[in-house]
């Protein structure tokens, strides 16, 4: 039986045992060749891409004989080597893909980098989460079933319907997703209730129907790829809605599922980030704001992949908040642990448990910028050069209510800091996260019983995350700092983590505070090596001087 070659549509036929040579003069042009029922190739499918698509059009090479499998289809990248394993996450923020001109950036971005077969993670569009639960509400508190009055559900299916009609694909993707979520604002607005359990699967529809867009439009761009729901293949949690926890046995299901259907039909998966499965429920749960990062690294170590590469809208993790501070330099070097403390402590370009599955993996983890993919980013690994390091960043997390708690019985009396915990444990209250009046009366109330508390409300945390090896050299220089700027610091406290130190003082001093710090550690330059070899090489403590603007 004969081969056959199509090449822009039009197909050639040799005969059997017949060579069949496409070349060309370059030195290094590739060429195409068919003998003894052999399809080969010199030179890269990239380079055949440029050579016989410069009009515009692709080159699309297949044999119509079954020993042959397509070789080249799409954009340089070669699909159906089976033998390739995965090889990389790249996570991909909704920003990144709020619109239909987006997600083209981001599959050219994709597409362009032949070497990987990654796993793609997916947030929902823009703005979408946040339409979603403000919709919730709406119906909620006017119990109105006209949806049409409701401007969120109505942005959410103009965005998503204008997205897959610029991007060429059919709107089925979404439609059934797009009725079924107006069914359930619907329900919200009869039985006028909105559990954390509704909650979630109200939100997940955005990254459903993301992943399902950007999946149709690589498959219709000649790049095969699958989508996946995080909750069916695999992501097993805690039955704790808007901010479960993902369990082991998520990391073997899911390593099952995406290994074995890339052995048996290779495609780009296109997963969903955020969400997961109650094991007790079986109902979608999701692990709170910034949770497709998270996703990323659970299959970055249920899979043990090469690299996970978190893409934002910024250029990598920075010195401060850029809205706080414009000149925020990039961090280029992190340690997990400093990355986790960042995250922790307010930082908004990482999850705060994104870092587990990636340290306990050892796999590094990148965050780039797509909308600027030549920027180096920040590499995350589990250890680097900390000889010359003194302050990595500078984060900031406002609003904060503060205790401040006097025991009434004799210093040092066994057992009190236990009873403070368990009092918050018994009020089903995390330490960090006191979110209403109500809770904190009853708090307050209850420690009364064991202690003076006073109640100090509109702080900020500024935690300074570094080298914690050099605090004296840090300290000295964040009280010279804040000294000259007359501000009085509350609290201090160093974390077990050893890469942080946390400073509290007043809600209208907090950003003047992390531009003056800022300023001196990064920008003014009187921190020399000379002065860390001084300070710490020879047992002396150098003084600084300290500028403002």
């Amino acid at each position: 039986m004969p081969a056959s070659l199509q090449f822009h549509g039009v197909t050639t036929s040799t005969p059997p045992n017949a060579p069949l040579q496409i070349s060309n003069s370059s030195r290094h042009a590739p060429s195409i060749s068919v003998a003894s029922n052999r399809l080969k190739f010199s030179g890269s499918a990239a380079a055949l891409c440029r050579l016989y698509g410069r009009s515009g059009a692709v080159p699309k090479v297949c044999c119509k004989k079954e020993v042959f499998k397509d070789v080249v289809e799409g954009r340089g990248r070669e699909v159906g080597k089976v033998e390739e394993e995965l090889t990389c996450v790249m996570k991909f923020g909704g920003s990144s893909v709020g619109s239909a001109e987006r997600m083209r950036e981001v599959a050219d971005l994709i597409l362009g980098i032949p070497e990987e077969n990654p796993v793609i993670v997916l947030s929902a569009m823009g703005k979408t989460t946040n339409h979603l639960l403000l919709a919730g509400e709406k119906v909620l508190s006017c119990g109105d079933l006209n949806m049409s009055k409701i401007d969120e559900l109505t942005f959410i299916k103009e965005l998503h319907l204008r997205t897959v009609q610029e991007l060429g694909v059919d709107t089925s993707v979404v439609s059934a997703h797009l009725e079924e979520l107006e069914q359930l604002l619907k329900g919200i607005a009869r039985i006028k209730e909105l559990t954390l359990r509704t909650r979630d699967y109200l939100v997940s529809f955005g990254e459903c129907m993301s992943t399902r867009i950007f999946a149709a439009y690589l498959n219709k761009i000649g790049a095969k790829a699958r989508q996946y729901d995080a909750f069916d293949i695999g992501f097993i949690t805690t039955d704790d809605f808007t901010s479960a926890d993902i369990l082991e046995a998520t990391y073997p299901a899911v390593a099952k599922r995406l290994h074995g259907d890339w052995i048996s039909d290779p495609a780009i998966p296109v997963v969903t980030g955020f969400l997961g499965k109650g094991w007790k429920s079986c109902a979608v749960t999701t692990f709170g704001r910034g949770g497709s990062d998270l996703t990323a690294t659970t299959i970055g170590k249920a899979l043990g992949l090469r690299e996970i590469q978190v893409w934002k809208d910024v250029d990598g993790v920075l010195t401060c908040d850029p809205s706080i501070h414009p000149l925020a330099e990039p961090v280029p070097f992190l340690t997990f642990e400093e990355a986790a403390e960042l995250a922790y402590f307010g930082a908004q370009v990482l999850h705060p448990q994104s870092m587990r599955p990636a340290r306990e993996g050892e796999i590094p983890v990148r965050v780039k910028n797509s909308y600027n993919p030549k920027a180096p980013g920040t590499l995350i690994t589990k250890s680097r050069d900390m000889s010359k390091a003194v302050l990595t960043s500078i984060v900031l997390k406002q609003n904060v209510t503060m205790l401040d708690i006097v025991s009434t019985r004799m210093l040092g009396q066994f057992g009190f800091l236990a009873k403070v915990f368990s009092t918050f444990e018994d009020l089903g209250i995390s330490v960090d996260v006191v979110a209403t009046s109500e809770e904190l009366d009853h708090v307050v109330e209850e420690l009364k019983k064991i202690a003076v508390v006073n109640l100090l409300q509109h702080r900020s945390i500024i935690s300074l995350i570094g080298n914690v090896q050099r605090s004296s050299l840090i300290l000295e220089k964040v009280f010279n700092v804040l000294r000259t700027k007359g501000v009085n610091v509350q609290m201090i406290s160093q974390g077990a983590s050893k890469v942080n130190i946390s400073l509290v003082v007043n809600d209208d001093e907090a950003e003047r505070c992390v531009k003056a710090l800022h300023f001196s550690f990064f920008e003014s330059g009187d921190l020399s090596e000379t002065d860390l070899d001084d300070g710490f090489g020879n047992g002396k403590v150098s003084a600084f001087k300290v500028e403002s603007r």
